[in-house]
């Protein structure tokens, strides 16, 4: 136990029933990164975008992500990174996912600073990214093409129905 609380207990306001068909985003940062402002910025951002966010704060470690991704099977993974270590511990991360949920379960994207040698490495770095498993890399504040990602990721179908509700 590491003393952090559950995913329900970072969970946006109560969903209603017209937020049913919304997608749900799982929020992260890598597990060496303390920034929790972008992780603010995020969930805002997304929400007004129609999202559901699970927060779930800043160093994170990857067997918490998992669980918060099987408990709250979310249509979209969101991995943050401002300490410049998102090329590392995001592709550490992106390797665990994939060994438990493929591309079409669980999408996932990463972004922000990614490495800490500057731009020069940034294709490289998003290349590796992609490899290790993230469906799209944005480097830096590439907050559109996030809000573009998100759009696709919206569930066809009220997960109510899903459910059987």
């Amino acid at each position: 136990m590491t003393g952090r609380e559950p995913a329900a207990a970072a969970q946006s306001p109560a969903r209603g029933p017209a937020a049913e068909s919304a997608p749900v985003v799982v929020l992260t940062s890598v597990s060496s990164d303390a920034h929790t402002w972008n992780l603010v910025f995020l969930q805002l951002l997304m929400e007004e975008h129609g999202a559901h966010v699970v927060n779930l704060g800043a160093c994170v470690p990857d067997e918490e992500v998992l669980a918060a991704c099987r408990e709250n099977r979310p249509d979209l993974l969101v991995v943050s990174s401002v300490n410049g270590h998102g090329a590392t511990d995001g592709a550490r991360l992106a390797r665990r996912l994939r060994a438990e949920f493929d591309r079409a379960e669980l999408p996932a994207v990463i972004g922000g600073k990614l490495g800490v040698t500057g731009t020069a490495d940034a294709e490289a770095i998003g290349s590796g990214l992609r490899q290790a498993g993230y469906d799209a890399v944005f480097q830096d504040a590439d907050l559109d093409g996030l809000v573009s990602y998100l759009r696709l990721c919206a569930p066809a179908t009220p997960r109510a129905l899903e459910a059987g509700q």
